[in-house]
């Protein structure tokens, strides 16, 4: 039994009652441009994807993506800085904080409709005070509508990889979509993924049947995997990229655009924030090793905040509530270090 609490307004009404102003619309056509460019190979740069795990409040996020903003005037000639504003939330057993968009205040009720307009708030005010636009993750296939017009990089997280209804909406995102591997970490179901979303597809969505002509800027996101008993193992090695490599080259074309990027957190730390920089650092060196290498891998997931690590309530201002992060002043240095090894 579904009990009917508040009744959410279409994609349509929201987008039209919070409009994207034509100046953010400017901004969002350049930066979208430079994020494909990267993803399919008609730029050298590196695509950046930083920021905290979720974004739980808005004042700290405008804070940390005003930095960003300035840090990537010093380093845009290298780098497409792309700031993490992410407002679902997974959980690996269901219940907890899932983000903004379902509980924008997170020491309070759930409350979509207010989620929806506060993320859409935040967004604009992101982009009017940093010239950036940012990255989400796609939890919800259906909830993408409602920040369509504001996103230049789309994540499927590996617990959404797999599933049909992420492959095929994706089909239909003139983006960057980053699709992680898998939690087992399978190279064949990453790849079957990127080309389920890179193929033409017909399916129903939201009202609609509706047709699609592919996504040639799917890509695969490598972010660790876990085994069968839990544990964390790290794919971001020379081995395991050069097999995914491999898997691009073998298809004969059929999958288009080949390109990696590295998640350094989640399973490729164990969730050791501190090791992102080392992780970083070893892709950086195995991209001077092999041209291919440098090829194939043309960025970076950073998850960085204010304040370094994390807290259970939202008490120390830009510190994390969910995963542990880096704190800004390593991450100001790490990303300088990238666009100098770039």
């Amino acid at each position: 039994m579904f009990e009917k609490q508040i009744e959410i307004p279409s994609a349509e009404q929201i987008l039209a009652e919070q409009p994207l102003p034509e100046a953010l619309k400017k901004i969002k056509r350049e930066r979208d441009a430079l994020a494909k460019d990267v993803i399919a190979g008609r730029s050298d740069k590196l695509l950046i994807v930083v920021g905290p795990c979720s974004a739980h409040e808005s004042k700290p996020v405008l804070e940390y993506v005003k930095r960003l903003g300035k840090l990537n005037e010093r380093v845009k000639e290298k780098l497409v800085l792309v700031p993490r504003i992410y407002t679902n939330k997974p959980r690996t057993k269901g219940v907890g904080y899932k983000g903004m968009f379902s509980q924008p205040d997170p020491e309070n009720k759930e409350n979509i409709l207010c989620g929806i307009q506060t993320i859409r708030e935040l967004h604009l005010h992101a982009i009017a005070e940093s010239g950036l636009t940012a990255a989400d993750e796609m939890l919800y296939p259906e909830n993408y509508a409602y920040v369509e017009d504001l996103l230049t990089y789309i994540a499927v997280g590996a617990r959404s990889s797999e599933n049909q209804m992420h492959r095929l909406v994706s089909s239909g995102i003139e983006l960057p979509v980053g699709i992680k591997n898998p939690m087992g970490g399978s190279i064949p179901v990453t790849l079957n993924s990127i080309y389920a979303a890179q193929s033409p597809q017909v399916f129903k969505y939201r009202d609609w049947q509706v047709g699609t002509q592919g996504n040639e800027y799917a890509h695969a996101v490598l972010r660790g995997m876990v085994d069968s008993y839990g544990n964390d193992m790290p794919n971001y090695h020379y081995e395991t990229v050069m097999r995914v490599y491999e898997g691009y080259r073998n298809s004969n074309g059929e999958l288009k655009n080949p390109a990696i990027v590295i998640d350094s957190n989640h399973s490729n730390s164990g969730k050791q924030y501190q090791q992102q920089i080392r992780i970083i650092e070893e892709v950086m060196q195995n991209r001077l090793y092999d041209a291919d290498f440098k090829k194939i891998v043309k960025g970076f997931m950073i998850e960085s905040f204010l304040e370094e690590g994390c807290q259970k309530h939202d008490v120390v201002f830009g510190k994390s509530i969910t995963d542990p992060c880096l704190g800004w002043e390593d991450t100001e240095r790490l990303i300088l270090d990238i666009a100098e090894k770039a």
